[in-house]
């Protein structure tokens, strides 16, 4: 049985949510967020095909990869939003559906633009799908046991980034039924179909709350501010950074100062701002979403890099690149799952200590690769390292930070922590992208070169969300 929730938005927590089916209830749902993360890297591997068979260009390529993470870190907020005033479940079940369909059509479509429409419409899936996740979370589980479903949450959120490298060279190397490229994104369905299936009748119902309000006039601001940023970034080097590029980026400071006075107005009027105070004011919760920005703009930016560049540049086939990230994975894997079992009274210095190990093999990387040299060895240990690092502080410092959020504040919370993941990945593939692109000419030397830039050039990033993650630990 459930309990009716309050009808303030300032009132006490809600009741957890009873079930008799808590393990299968975080199997649906943590298969449906590993689906949604997936598709932010998944399609990396596939670029070189993508852009042979639809001709598309550099910056159709980055918005064929970043246009999916934009419509779904714009609207994580409100869709955690809609989560409470629908019910947890509905809306699951109603973004599965949308990502699924979407998926099917990623994967028929006939020319890049179709394929970018896609994916922003995979994004809106997704958007409305994944803030559910760690809501459910906290609704049904408590204690100890809470404690360990935020860890495999956080350990799905991060390892599925490389697992979609993975998997996206082994389905393009396969070529199954003569797919290619377009398997990356159908095998979202009979996936998506057998969790629409099970989902409505194994994920607990919830009171929902009426009274919730949308942000519709901060989301209308924030929604342009964000495109009028990611845009230039994308479409700049390939077109030599025309004028209109520099005014939409300036157009895009404006926004985001409108949006934070915007917030204050809906606030003084009653109503609920996107980012509400109350919610900010959480323990860590600021200090930990601007770490993980930072973090995911490296670790996604570095993932769009050296996809291109190993199949590009150093010819590597899609499986073969793929599976160079396998290091890399278990890695990230292994660490992320077994924190937990280094004493608590190490945790706090573990996460900056990670990120700063994260940082050095991530310089490293950069120099070996530098001069031309394959992934060999040496280079693979390195990035197995680097695995390491990033296990030992993102999942611990999402965990440590949601297990602190109030649960009445858990919808809200969630998709502010999500949508800085997902705003990190677009500014990564975004900025480091181009960064890469800009620097890399037609010759292996050159793009060589570019590749040991990018990659001190995000060591130095991954160190300061270390300095960051030593006080939000705290």
């Amino acid at each position: 049985m459930t309990q009716s929730l309050t009808q303030s938005p300032t009132a006490a927590a809600p009741a957890p949510v009873a079930t008799r089916r808590p393990i299968a209830v975080l199997a649906v749902i943590l298969l449906g967020q590993f689906m949604a993360v997936l598709d932010a890297s998944i399609v990396n591997v596939a670029i070189p095909s993508i852009r042979t068979s639809l001709h598309a260009t550099g910056s159709g390529l980055q918005l064929i990869v970043s246009g999916y993470v934009i419509a779904y870190a714009v609207l994580l907020v409100t869709g955690a939003r809609l989560g409470d005033r629908f019910g947890q479940r509905t809306m699951f079940v109603t973004g599965l559906a949308v990502f699924t369909l979407a998926s099917l059509a990623c994967g028929l479509a006939t020319n890049t633009a179709a394929l970018i429409v896609f994916r922003f419409l995979q994004g809106i899936g997704s958007a409305a799908m994944v803030p559910q996740v760690m809501t459910l979370i906290q609704r049904t589980f408590t204690g100890t046991t809470r404690a360990r479903a935020l860890s495999a949450y956080a350990a799905v959120i991060s390892g599925g980034m490389v697992v979609g490298q993975i998997a996206g060279g082994v389905i393009v190397s396969s070529d199954f039924a003569g797919t290619g490229w377009r398997g990356v994104f159908l095998v979202n369905v009979p996936i998506g179909l057998a969790l629409l299936a099970v989902a409505p009748r194994i994920l607990p119902a919830a009171a929902v709350r009426g009274d919730r309000k949308l942000d519709l006039a901060g989301l209308a601001v924030l929604t342009p501010a964000v495109l009028l940023f990611v845009v230039p970034l994308v479409l700049g080097h390939e077109q030599d950074w025309p004028v209109w590029t520099w005014i939409a980026l300036a157009c895009a400071a404006v926004g985001f100062a409108g949006f934070a006075l915007v917030e204050r107005w809906v606030h003084r009027r009653g109503g609920e701002p996107l980012f509400a105070d109350r919610v900010l004011r959480s323990p860590g919760l600021v200090l930990t979403a601007c770490t993980l920005f930072l973090v995911m703009t490296t670790f996604g930016g570095w993932l769009f890099v050296i996809a291109i560049h190993l199949q590009s540049t150093l010819g590597y086939s899609a499986l073969h690149a793929g599976l160079l990230f396998l290091p890399n994975g278990i890695t990230f894997a292994l660490a992320s799952l077994n924190w937990s079992r280094i004493p608590a009274r190490y945790h706090a210095r573990m996460i900056p200590l990670g990120l700063l190990l994260a940082a050095v093999t991530m310089v490293v990387m950069g120099l070996l690769l530098r001069g031309g040299g394959d992934m060999g060895p040496l280079a693979l240990t390195v990035f197995g390292i680097m695995g390491i690092g990033f296990g030992l502080s993102f999942s611990p410092l999402m965990a440590r930070t949601t297990s602190r959020i109030p649960l009445a504040l858990a919808a809200d919370a969630s998709g502010i922590l999500v949508t800085c993941v997902q705003l990190g990945v677009v500014v990564g593939i975004a900025t480091f992208g181009s960064v890469f692109l800009s620097l890399a000419g037609t010759t292996l030397l050159s793009a060589s070169h570019a590749v040991g830039v990018t990659a001190i050039a995000e060591g130095v990033t991954v160190l300061v969300a270390g300095v960051l993650s030593a006080k939000a630990a705290r």
